[in-house]
């Protein structure tokens, strides 16, 4: 094996999680290959984060647009569909990743183009390029779309999140399977993009990981912009039928048709054809991980991003990476913050943003805990929003010690109102501390000042 097949690190994956994995691991002085079988970015850039956002930024405009006075009567016609794809495809560059490289080039990470597996212990092979790692691999090849076993879903050629993100046409119909992140999001960019869309959740409501209340702000926001939401319905088959007209069939013999048909239920990680099975591993399954991002089972592999399946966000896996080439690099350092205390978006209108535990969370961890609620909108600032943009804004506490074990917030606009709660979960800031914190004046972060008073009131000061 020559000295260029020979490296410090291999990185295989080029999301987000791979880049910043490599980028480090370069940082350290570590020579470093990243191997990456399509494109620099990964799912995030191309295919899942930015395009899904990029659809749903000219809605969320035009909604607040509407609910301010003045501005509302400077805007009319209807959103153009055409140049909101256009917009979309230049955020995800035409799916070229070219303005991706010259990142790595700086940092002077060997960029390997290929299929990646695993070939026994600290090797990998490229096609029929054999590498080595001497110190360690990481693996950040993510997740893919998972299909649920439903009677003929698989032959009914339906979407996952990459055909929905790049389609260059708007489906008249629209059907939607699934109401978590993903569902949701896109069945709110489609109906502002001019599709009918039906959206079918088996489960009792949408975003099963929230707060009761978030879900249902979010139901009824869907339903505001014109979706068909069902929730705690079974299908029983899909179809495709010979005019190409997808079909949804319910318990009770029901039929939901659409042009177009979205599977948003679940994701898998992608290691089918990783190789693991020759390190001892199981094909198709999550690499468990230790706080170090370490396999279980050897101290030379890493996961981190999806593919452990600790946390399934974008920059919870980002975290992972940088704290894995650390630890690669000799560090004495662990992950804190990427499991349930994970910050959280939902970019439909309303937003949902949420960092630690909901109620129900806290409770099954054990926690003592109770809630402390306040109107998003209550405060001086919330008025600049406009009128119908209402929300909730929660706090949980941990009675034990009086800190915050986690906080959700819905509304308009709540995804930059976040991190600040991230902070106060992540550093266990006890609620009488927070008084000192002032919030400026008129802005919606005086929410915070509301729910200490609501705390205090509550005798949980």
């Amino acid at each position: 094996m020559s000295d260029d097949d020979t490296f410090d690190a291999i990185v295989i994956g080029a999301g987000p999680a791979g880049e910043v994995a490599a980028g480090r691991l370069a940082d350290h002085g570590l020579r470093t290959a990243l191997v990456e079988r399509e494109l620099v970015g990964g799912e995030c850039s191309y295919w899942a984060c930015m395009p899904s956002k990029a659809l749903l930024r000219p809605g969320d405009l035009l909604a607040e647009v509407a609910r301010v006075p003045g501005a509302r009567e400077a805007v009319t016609g209807r959103l153009d569909a055409a140049a909101a794809l256009a917009r979309r495809d230049e955020v995800t560059h035409d799916l070229d990743d070219s303005a991706q490289l010259p990142w790595l080039e700086e940092r002077k990470v060997a960029l390997i183009r290929g299929e990646a597996r695993l070939d026994g212990e600290r090797r990998v092979l490229v096609g029929d390029r054999a590498l080595r790692a001497e110190r360690a691999i990481v693996l950040a090849t993510g997740t893919g779309a998972s299909l649920p076993p439903v009677d003929g879903l698989a032959d009914a050629r339906p979407w996952t999140n990459r055909e929905i993100t790049t389609a260059h046409e708007v489906p008249e119909r629209l059907l939607v399977l699934g109401g978590g992140v993903v569902g949701v999001e896109m069945a709110q960019a489609w109906s502002t993009l001019g599709s009918d869309v039906t959206l079918v959740e088996v489960a009792p409501r949408l975003l099963g990981r929230e707060e009761d209340f978030a879900a249902e702000h979010v139901a009824g926001g869907l339903r505001g912009a014109g979706v068909d939401v069902r929730v705690g319905v079974t299908v029983t088959s899909a179809r495709r039928e010979d005019d190409g007209t997808a079909v949804l069939v319910l318990e009770g013999g029901e039929e939901l048709r659409g042009d177009e048909l979205l599977v948003a239920a679940g994701r898998r990680p992608h290691t089918d054809d990783l190789g693991l099975e020759t390190v001892g591993l199981e094909p198709g399954e999550s690499v468990e991980v230790d706080d170090r991002l370490r396999s279980t089972a050897h101290d030379w592999l890493f996961a981190v991003g999806d593919v452990n399946g600790r946390a399934l966000l974008t920059h919870a896996g980002k975290y992972q990476a940088a704290i894995a080439a650390d630890v690669v690099a000799g560090h004495d350092v662990r992950a804190e913050a990427d499991g349930p205390r994970s910050p959280r978006v939902v970019f439909t209108d309303p937003q949902v943003a949420a960092v630690g535990h909901t109620l129900s969370s806290a409770r099954e961890a054990g926690i003592d805990a109770v809630v402390v609620d306040h109107p998003t909108e209550g405060v001086a600032g919330g008025s600049f929003h406009g009128k119908g943009a209402e929300g909730r804004s929660r706090l949980v506490v941990d009675r034990a010690d009086g800190t915050i074990a986690g906080a959700t917030f819905t509304g308009p606009d709540v995804a930059e109102m976040v991190h600040g709660a991230t902070i106060a979960v992540v550093g266990r800031v006890p609620l009488a501390r927070l008084r000192h914190a002032i919030p400026s004046f008129p802005t919606r972060s005086e929410v915070w000042l509301r729910l200490w008073e609501t705390a205090e009131a509550d005798g949980l000061v």
